[in-house]
């Protein structure tokens, strides 16, 4: 297990000496986190372990890095994760089309033609130097991953990574492990500040144990009411107190049905900016249901809400908030 740098270069922005502190500063970006995840944000920089994060869809996870980046003042590398993701796609490819312009240039120019090589024949000293050329950095096509490697300092997203295949992960270990790649034609690549690292998954399948013991893990859950209501403030200044109430409150009871997709954070903001972009100033019952698409994506979800009374939790909501 690795820990702070010897030579004094971290990832943990100056000024930031424990985890009440980044909380703070990570408020102060639009991101508000509780005790538990700033902690687990605060140990990852601190020890420049991976960070990864599982939780249902829309509770912030990718919101996160975003904050994060904006916190260290560093770029964002997002990786996007799906199944049947090479390696040739996360961390680096050759460009074929400029390489092949480059030996045809060569060639048309003489470039294959008598060099200064000793004894070797004229043909193969040539080949051999247009090879070195079009293997050169100049060509290589650098991927998230290796991107993030060469830029000092950033955040890399590995976004669901539960999408990815058995395969993928293992890329991910050997990457995560010394921050370290091997290109065949040019050699070792190394992070020389490793970058902030922040892995998602919605767990839609079980991420391997090799991988998640390179990390540190921290589960978000959706945020209470109180919190919730002051995400909503934070991302949607125009909404009165009294409307962000009442949309939490009301996407709080929605979670408490039986939905494929339970909304998350994401979806009680776009709620939010739904009903204002309609000019309304509270949550009632015939607002709720025209503007359910915008909370509930899921069509039975939308059945199942609509057959159990979607204005009776409305109601209680708007009595609530």
């Amino acid at each position: 297990m690795k820990g702070p740098r010897a030579d004094g270069r971290r990832i943990l922005p100056a000024g930031i000496a424990d985890p009440g502190e980044l909380e703070s500063r990570l408020a102060d970006t639009g991101y508000l986190a509780d005790d538990g995840l700033a902690t687990a944000v605060f140990l990852s920089l601190v020890l420049e372990r991976p960070l990864f994060l599982e939780g249902e869809a829309g509770v912030g996870k990718t919101s996160l890095a975003f904050a994060l980046g904006d916190l260290m003042g560093a770029p964002v590398i997002r990786l996007q994760c799906y199944e049947g993701i090479s390696a040739s796609q996360a961390l680096y490819d050759w460009n074929f089309p400029r390489q092949l312009l480059h030996m045809r240039a060569a060639e048309a120019a003489g470039a294959c033609g008598q060099d200064d090589a000793g004894d070797l024949p004229a043909d193969l000293v040539g080949v051999d130097r247009l090879e070195r050329d079009v293997y050169s950095r100049h060509y290589l096509l650098a991927r998230p991953l290796l991107s993030a490697l060469e830029t000092s300092p950033c955040v890399l997203l590995v976004d669901e990574v539960d999408r990815a295949d058995d395969e993928f992960e293992a890329l991910l270990l050997e990457v995560l492990s010394d921050y370290t790649v091997t290109i065949p034609e040019l050699g070792r690549v190394r992070a020389e500040v490793p970058p902030a690292v922040v892995l998602t998954s919605n767990r839609t399948r079980e991420v391997h144990d090799a991988l998640k013991r390179r990390c540190l893990y921290h589960w978000i859950e959706h945020p209470s009411f109180e919190r919730e209501v002051a995400i909503v403030r934070r991302r949607v200044p125009l909404a009165s107190e009294a409307l962000a109430r009442q949309v939490a409150a009301a996407v709080q009871a929605l979670r408490e049905e039986d939905l494929q997709k339970p909304p998350g954070v994401a979806e009680t903001i776009d709620w939010t900016l739904a009903l204002l972009a309609l000019g309304a100033d509270s949550l009632g019952p015939d607002a709720a249901v025209a503007t359910l698409g915008t909370v509930l994506k899921n069509r039975d979800d939308q059945l199942h809400a609509l057959g159990s009374g979607v204005p009776t939790t409305i109601a209680r909501a708007a009595g609530r908030g």
